[in-house]
């Protein structure tokens, strides 16, 4: 029987066709979800919307792990959160649970005995629950004020055993939780952006203000100045920065020109251009974009516009500083 077993999952094609069945049964198992939600959900979205305190995740064994992930979702998304470890908690970790806090619960049969335990704790705190399990009528389900029931659920696999199907509903049900309550709160890219600093995803929800190169280390001229007279007397603090931003009397951005733009006139044997205004040889009313606006819109425009350096203007449309591919050349699609 087990050389008939592993010969079932000998070949490529019999591994992937395995593979796929496991994820089709998870996807099931996530569509029924989908069409029951358990009839406790808004409830549980209000209580937490409503919660001064911190959202205090628990769970034992794959429920914990899946609850670990949540409490990272709920953190990210808006809501204070904290994963307590059960025997943790027996242990002194209670304390970590203040009275305006709200505890969610995970377990699949709704009987783990680590999690019974801190029942009576709660009960006794006034501590309020959302319970994520299989079963409302269980012991965590009757303890709860509000249950996210799922149902009994099969695990996928051979051996039908291991935490899997089980594991991706809670998980599934936790991010609804976590992203509803981030709707309802009005959470938005920007405050997500605050909570996620670093990395890509960090960079591209970030403020243009907060990667442009300010405006003391741009070249800034006049439409009336010379080609050669900008050349001659510009410097930059930092690293050199290849346009030269041109404003008009009032102080708005009239045009830009590039070290290609001198390039060019250098080729076309146009010498002659130099001793002439600027505003003369300039790219007029280029593109740009508001103070305030994201870094991902910035890239789409340098991406889609294919230009190098992009203009950052206030209100009024004077210039405060500028983005440059080079800044974000890691973050342009199809960067590794």
């Amino acid at each position: 029987m087990e050389a008939l077993r592993r010969n079932f999952v000998d070949s490529a094609f019999s591994r992937v066709r395995a593979g796929a069945e496991i994820v089709q049964d998870e996807a099931r198992a996530l569509e029924r979800l989908s069409k029951r939600m358990p009839a406790d959900f808004s409830a549980a979205v209000e209580l937490l919307v409503d919660c001064t305190g911190a959202a205090i995740v628990t769970g034992i064994g794959k429920a914990g792990w899946i609850g670990q992930k949540i409490s990272a979702s709920l953190a990210s998304t808006g809501t204070r959160s904290h994963f307590l470890h059960p025997t943790e908690a027996m242990h002194g970790d209670l304390g970590r649970i203040g009275p305006d806090d709200v505890v969610i619960a995970l377990s699949n049969s709704g009987e783990t005995d680590e999690l019974l335990r801190i029942l009576p704790v709660l009960e006794q705190r006034g501590v309020p629950m959302i319970a994520i399990t299989a079963d409302a009528s269980s012991s965590l389900g009757q303890a709860a004020r509000h249950v996210l029931d799922y149902g009994r659920v099969a695990e996928a696999g051979h051996l039908a055993l291991a935490p899997s199907t089980t594991t991706t509903v809670m998980l599934a049900l936790g991010d609804a939780l976590a992203l509803v309550v981030s709707q309802v709160r009005s959470f938005s890219a920007r405050d997500f952006a605050q909570h996620h600093p670093g990395g890509t995803l960090g960079r591209r929800l970030a403020s243009v203000n907060e990667l442009m190169r300010p405006i003391s280390h741009c070249r800034l001229a006049r439409a009336g100045e010379t080609v050669r007279e900008i050349y001659v007397r510009s410097s930059v603090a930092e690293r050199r920065v290849g346009v030269i931003l041109v404003t008009a009397e009032n102080g708005t951005l009239a045009g830009v020109f590039t070290d290609s733009d001198l390039a060019r006139l250098l080729e076309r044997r146009r010498d002659i251009a130099l001793d002439r205004e600027i505003g003369d040889v300039m790219t007029v009313d280029p593109i740009s974009i508001t103070s305030g606006a994201t870094v991902a819109a910035a890239i789409d425009i340098l991406a889609g516009r294919t230009i190098s350096e992009l203009p950052v203007v206030d209100s009024n449309n004077r210039p405060i500083g500028l983005i440059d591919i080079t800044d974000v050349i890691g973050l342009l699609p199809g960067s590794a």
